[in-house]
């Protein structure tokens, strides 16, 4: 047993939200022991994504892979059935080839379990430690910081082509089976394109402003990482591109919604202009917002 250092709320400024279910309490009524780890490992996950990092492609761009050489638990009070607990996660140090997380678990204010993690960065194929990389170093403390893990650039299809280009085709033609002759056209040429890039220069998100006509915009193409939405990254290139709008003077701006995303629009200020559609066999609806 370990006694973690950090046991307030106050010592975390990420924390992941869970309700206890049925399957995870024992005969005591109380949550099972090994719960525990699989709470502040789902925590560790959501803890990525704040840092707006998709864990397998950052891994890969740094050149290796996090493996956890130790895992020890601090209990002091018990979660039950339905309970609310916030995981606060925090990355105390790091060190050479190391990387040590404390988590807490709360109860409202009433700290229940601790934990230490300690991750070495690893040569996926050997599993032999390397050196942890500047970017991903400069990733934690930034984020521990409370610095931005995104940045938002506006510009040609020939600055941010390459990384646009390479999200729409994950996302809409290899998980939507949009077919690849209906995503490319004449239009990525010459319109202005937005890309979110985290800390890493990977691109997050994406999508296009078209040539107003009547002085009504259209923002189209529309793409985030699949492991990275909800965070924030999509609206962040819907304003840097309404920005873009509203500065050459257009008074309203369109786009072709997918109904499954019609409540993140609405969120935005969209409202439906006129009937349900399909196009490219997935259900669609025209929103507007106005720029005035």
């Amino acid at each position: 047993m370990t006694e973690t250092t950090a046991n307030r709320r106050e010592d975390f400024r990420f924390f992941h939200r869970l309700r206890v279910r049925w399957a995870e309490v024992d005969m005591q009524k109380i949550v099972f022991n090994a719960h525990y780890l699989m709470y502040f490992d789902t925590a560790i996950a959501d803890y990525w994504r704040a840092m707006a990092l998709p864990y397998e492609e950052a891994m890969h761009s740094l050149g290796g892979d996090l493996y956890v050489r130790k895992a020890t638990i601090d209990f002091r009070a018990s979660a039950r059935m339905d309970d609310v607990i916030d995981v606060g996660m925090k990355c105390a140090r790091i060190g050479n080839s190391s990387i040590v997380f404390e988590g807490a678990l709360f109860r409202q204010d009433q700290y229940l379990v601790g934990c230490e993690l300690v991750y070495v960065f690893a040569d996926p194929a050997t599993q032999t430690s390397k050196p942890v990389p500047t970017g991903l170093r400069e990733v934690l403390l930034g984020f521990e910081a409370g610095e931005p893990m995104r940045t938002v650039e506006t510009g040609g299809w020939d600055a941010l082509g390459e990384g646009a280009g390479a999200l729409r085709r994950a996302v809409f033609i290899e998980e939507q089976n949009i077919p690849k002759e209906l995503e490319w056209d004449a239009h990525d040429a010459v319109v202005l394109h937005a890309v979110a890039r985290n800390r890493l220069g990977q691109v997050i998100a994406t999508g296009r402003l078209l040539d107003a006509e009547d002085g009504v915009s259209h923002i189209g193409r529309m793409a985030v990482h699949r492991t990275l939405r909800s965070g924030g990254h999509g609206a962040a290139v819907m304003q840097a591109l309404e920005k873009a709008a509203r500065a050459r003077g257009d008074r309203e701006v369109a786009l072709n919604a997918q109904r499954s995303a019609e409540r993140f629009y609405a969120r935005l200020g969209y409202a439906v202009h006129g009937e349900p559609f399909e196009e490219a066999g997935i259900p669609h609806v025209e929103m507007r917002r106005s720029l005035r």
